[in-house]
Order: C-alpha cells, then structure tokens, then sequence
C-alpha cells in the first residue's frame, strides 16, 4: 500500500479529494448510470433445467466446473449431441469456458435471436414507461446488431446490464491472440458505437487493434472484445473501489486459461479495465505474454513487481487524459494505488503519441494504436518507448517476464 501522512485528518481529506476527483472526471466524460436492469431469470431458469438433464444417459456437468472437465465431457459427445444442448440451452452452452469456440458461436446466436423476439415483445408493453421503452428498443438494436451478419459472440448473457464478448478473427488457428479489457461503464448498450465514436467502445476498440495487428504481421492473430464483466456503473463508489475488478478478474482468468490451442495471450486493459488486470495478473495463466494499460487509474500495486506476473508489463497516457488528474493513492480500499506511467513503477512506459483524450488510444493513425498493435504480435523493437522510458526495450526476448 502506498504510504501516507500519519495525520488522520489529513489522510481523511486525502480520501475525500480523490473520491471528488473521480466523481467529477467520470463527469465529464458523459458517463451516466443505467438505472433499468432486466431480470435474469431466462438464464437461471436455463442453468435449473440444465442441472436436472441427461444426455446419452449421463448427467450434464456443472456449469461451474473447470474448463477441462468441461472439455473433455463435450468431446465425449457427438457433434449432433452437442448441437442438441446447444440448441436447448444457448444461454448456457454458449457461456462455458471449455466448449468449443464454433459450438459457443452457435449457441450465442441462437440466444441472441431468443433475446431479440423477448425484447419486441416487451418494447410492446403497454405498460412500460417512456423511458423502459426507450431502454427496450437499445437493446433490441443492439441484439439485432450483435445478430447481423456472420459475427462471432464468444459470451452473451442479457440479464441486467447485460454481458458480452466479440471474437474478430480465428480463435482456434491463431498464434496469437489480444484481449481487449474495457473499464467503466461497460455493457450491452455501451457495447459498440458508430460513427467518430466507433474506436472509443470495446467493439470499435477490438476491430481497430485487429486491423493493425494484421498490418504489422502476417502471423495468425484473433482479437476479443471482451465485455463479459460486470462494470462500475456511472458516477459511484464503484469506479473508486476494486470489489468489480476482483470478481472480473476470476472471469477473466478462466478465458484466458480456457482459450484454445498454445497461443501466446497479451492484455489490452484500458481505464478500469488496468485495475481489473492488475487484480488478475497474480492467477493468470503463463500464457499470458504481456499486459499493457492505457489511461490507468492504478492497478491495485505499488510497483509492476508488484503484481506478481512473468507477463511484461506496459503503460501508456496520453497528455491530455483526464486520468492524470486523478489522485494515485489506495486508503482503506479506496483508490487503486501507484501510478503505472512513474518510472518508479517499473512497467515499460510506451508513447501515446496521436491519441486524443481519455478513450482515443485505439484510433487508426496513432502511436499508441501501433505500440499495442506491435505489442499484441509480439514485435517488440518496433514499439516506440516514450521519453519518459528510453529503457522500455530492455532485455525483450521471446519469453514472458523477460
């Protein structure tokens, strides 16, 4: 933890200013809770039926079970027995870590289809309110959106806020893949956007590395959009605490722990994103080759020693980030500690030169894009080192924790 005065009333305001702080910058970036949460009753009562049922005579898994175990039991069955659960319970098939990527693909499309006629036929309440009835129709844009096309829906869960996590790529051939970890206020409707907007949503930000990743390299590369997790909502305590980080890291954790072949896996954690993988790096898997943060608040260290990862560590903000104004400490849990771009820190602090702001370090044309992209296929000497860090390049080799 980070030492402070040994005044208690100092160390008070201290606190209070950096709640103020976080509350006033969440502000102004527009950010606004979602009040109006649906119910998650179709996927509990989808996990009660799956926890009664048997196929070929034999019990079904819990949904809770390692990833291997899960495996394995589906590769136990035959594809038309896979389809069939699929089918029969997407809200679940298409949500476990371990069940093959095509088979998930399938059941999430299945499940969003489900979702869409579930969300016309509420929109059409005469009951609701103007304001459920707007809700009601966002979200229906969204599955509808989700549904076009060929797109690849790894995880969709419409309960509440609603989850989901987007694949560009292919998962199962790739050599490497990057996980895109987006922060506050991340959720079904704030999934993608449009327009000058597109590269600042989880969507837009995973397509945007996609593409430069595939100019970089010819490797095989995925990228996921990974917005299965449960945000902080708006302006709240929750942006300030990390009890959101701690249960997204054990997500996070079991998708990297369960992704396909032995490619090589970095992190892409932008904003609250950072704390969440700051909090997972101790379990992640050694897979994982590198961690890379953008517009950190902190995350949850005192030092990239800290974290207690053979994953390098990267860092990057922008000058005119909000974020900088935030106050770097951690009191009584409050706050998320040292700051990630301090060379004391020791993480490799990388240019974010071009980027604009908070949520522009995934436009096209910025360095900060072509650091991560460079990052993300493992081209390290062509990552520009910020000045601040002319040392970033030190000792880089193919193995992680170099």
């Amino acid at each position: 933890m980070t030492s402070f005065d040994s005044s208690p009333t100092l160390t008070a305001w201290r606190a209070l200013l950096a709640v103020a702080v976080v509350f006033v910058m969440l502000a102004t970036t527009g950010w606004t809770a979602v009040r109006h949460q649906q119910s998650a009753a179709p996927r509990e009562i989808a996990l009660a039926a799956w926890a009664r049922d048997r196929i070929a005579g034999h019990s079904l898994p819990d949904t809770d079970a390692p990833a291997y175990r899960l495996a394995h039991f589906f590769a136990t069955l035959t594809a038309g027995q896979q389809v069939a659960l699929a089918d029969k319970y997407p809200l679940v098939v298409g949500n476990l870590n371990g069940v093959p990527v095509t088979l998930r693909y399938r059941a999430n499309r299945h499940a969003l289809a489900l979702a869409t006629t579930a969300e016309q036929q509420r929109a059409q309440d005469v009951g609701l309110s103007p304001d459920g009835r707007h809700q009601a129709l966002l979200r229906l844009e969204r599955f509808r959106s989700l549904l076009a096309g060929d797109r690849q829906i790894l995880a969709f869960d419409p309960s509440g806020r609603g989850h989901a996590a987007e694949v560009f790529g292919d998962l199962d051939r790739a050599r490497r893949v990057s996980v895109v970890v987006p922060g506050v206020d991340t959720s079904l409707l704030t999934l993608e956007r449009t327009g000058r907007k597109k590269n600042t949503a989880p969507v837009g930000m995973a397509q945007s590395l996609y593409a430069a990743e595939r100019a970089v390299a010819g490797s095989r590369t995925a990228v996921i959009a990974w917005a299965d997790y449960t945000a902080p909502a708006g302006i709240g305590m929750d942006a300030a605490l990390g009890r959101l980080a701690a249960e997204g890291a054990v997500r996070l954790n079991s998708l990297v722990g369960a992704l396909p072949g032995t490619s090589s896996v970095s992190l892409f954690c932008h904003s609250y994103g950072s704390v969440l993988c700051g909090v997972a790096a101790r379990e992640l898997p050694s897979r994982v080759s590198d961690i890379a943060v953008a517009g950190s608040p902190g995350m949850r260290a005192d030092s990239a020693a800290g974290l207690h990862t053979r994953a390098r560590v990267w860092a990057m903000r922008d000058g005119d980030d909000w974020i900088e104004d935030v106050p770097n400490m951690a009191v009584g849990g409050l706050g998320h500690g040292a700051d990630p771009v301090e060379p004391g820190f020791g993480a490799r602090i990388v240019s974010a030169s071009g980027a604009v702001g908070h949520s522009g370090y995934f436009e096209p044309g910025t360095t900060s894009l072509s650091n991560f992209a460079a990052i993300g296929v493992g081209a390290y000497d062509s990552v520009s080192c910020s000045s601040a860090d002319h040392a970033c390049h030190r000792d880089i080799s193919g193995e992680p924790g170099a």
